[in-house]
């Protein structure tokens, strides 16, 4: 009689970038099961440069990262609207959201906002109360204090979900 396999936990980051707040959720994925872990937002002060702004929302999430030692990282893609300068400075954000985790060894996967709605609600048009909503459902521990701490959680569900697929891709693609 052998015994069952033994159900490994996998820590995952995921990360809702921006200048203004950056959003950080942090789950345990065990199987099918989802944990919640943490939760919060860097907010730097907007009166600092954009450099030193965006020294501190690394500053930020480095701490996120030793304190909380995920294994995988998500963040949520840019969306390009009519303001170039404002994408622009999104991307920036977004380029430092990325590069934290990848300084600390950790793989980075990407997801369009529409996914991630997609893969929450089910609905790839979801407005920010029908995540709300469905986070209570998916991890009833969690309680966000921001719409960008409860963005950065649903990117980390959203990886949970998808991890195989983008694991599959690295492969492929030779990564």
């Amino acid at each position: 009689m052998s015994s069952p396999p033994i159900r490994s936990s996998v820590r995952i980051l995921g990360i809702d970038p921006g200048l203004r707040r950056t959003g950080w959720g942090v789950i345990e994925v065990e199987g099918n099961r989802l944990l919640f872990v943490g939760c919060g937002s860097v907010e730097p002060p907007q009166d600092l440069p954009l450099a030193s702004r965006l020294l501190a929302i690394h500053e930020g999430l480095a701490t996120v990262l030793g304190d909380f030692r995920p294994a995988e990282a998500a963040v949520e893609q840019t969306f390009v609207n009519k303001d170039g300068v404002a994408t622009l400075k999104l991307g920036q954000a977004r380029g430092v959201a990325m590069l934290s985790p990848a300084m600390f060894g950790i793989s980075v996967s990407e997801y369009a906002p529409n996914q991630v709605k997609k893969t929450v609600v089910g609905a790839g048009h979801a407005d920010k109360n029908q995540i709300m909503v469905m986070l209570k459902v998916l991890l009833p521990k969690a309680e966000p204090k921001s719409s960008d701490a409860a963005d950065a959680l649903a990117v980390a569900i959203t990886h949970a979900h998808h991890r195989g697929s983008a694991a599959m891709l690295l492969k492929v693609v030779g990564l």
